[in-house]
């Protein structure tokens, strides 16, 4: 793909909504962990400790980008990016996990936090990134060097945007959805599929898109329901 060219452009728009979307937990993962520290040590642990993650991640990424050219791993690689976009729009799904106790009272601690947890919680950024990535190696670098301004210093304004405009997550929902459909139709196996059906390509992204941001909204609304009830 060549840098700057309207596909490069469009993957990098992707990969920023991803990178926006997903910001979440992990920022509040690295405040949790720091929280603890005195002053001075709480913004050199956060930002030494979001750098530790940004390597371990591009590390993460750059692998699952040369695993995504051996046969049959992009269609395995969709499905997966197909629930993480569900499982986004869920309340409680947030593409994370639940962190508690993670505060530490040393730097070396606090780093080490940092970066262990953000490569646990990362798989959902790395995947996607990856497949928005389509194989660019400059696109996945370009694309970790954004989330690390957006995770350090942008994520607390990201989580109040979200909170005001919700179409914000069901947005990334469906750029995900709409990558996990990309990455799908392009699965080498399935060429003698989708090759000379031009109609099922562009069903397939379709359905998934529409799919996964309708059973997204239908879930959360019967959570919501199910809550008020109770």
């Amino acid at each position: 793909m060549e840098a700057f060219s309207t596909p490069w452009l469009s993957a990098l728009a992707a990969i920023v909504l991803i990178d926006l979307v997903l910001a979440g937990d992990n920022a509040i993962v690295i405040a949790l962990a720091a929280r603890k520290l005195p002053p001075l040590l709480q913004r050199r642990a956060i930002l030494w400790g979001a750098a530790g993650a940004i390597v371990v991640r591009m590390a993460m990424t750059i692998g699952v980008v040369w695993l995504l050219r051996i046969p049959g791993l992009m269609l395995v690689g969709g499905l997966g990016l197909v629930w993480i976009a569900y499982r986004l729009l869920v309340p409680g799904g947030g593409g994370g996990a639940e962190v508690h106790g993670v505060a530490a009272v040393t730097f070396w601690g606090a780093m080490r936090t940092i970066v262990v947890a953000d490569a646990l919680m990362g798989i959902d950024n790395v995947l996607g990134v990856a497949g928005a990535a389509q194989g660019s190696l400059d696109l996945v670098i370009v694309g970790l060097l954004i989330s690390v301004p957006i995770v350090v210093w942008g994520s607390s304004i990201v989580l109040r945007w979200i909170e005001r405009y919700p179409i914000i997550i069901y947005a990334g929902a469906g750029v995900l959805a709409f990558t996990a459909a990309k990455m799908i139709v392009e699965e080498p196996l399935l060429n003698p599929l989708f090759d000379p059906h031009l109609a099922l390509r562009l069903a397939t992204y379709a359905v998934l898109v529409v799919g996964v941001i309708a059973a997204g909204w239908w879930s959360a609304r019967d959570l919501r329901a199910a809550a008020t009830d109770s």
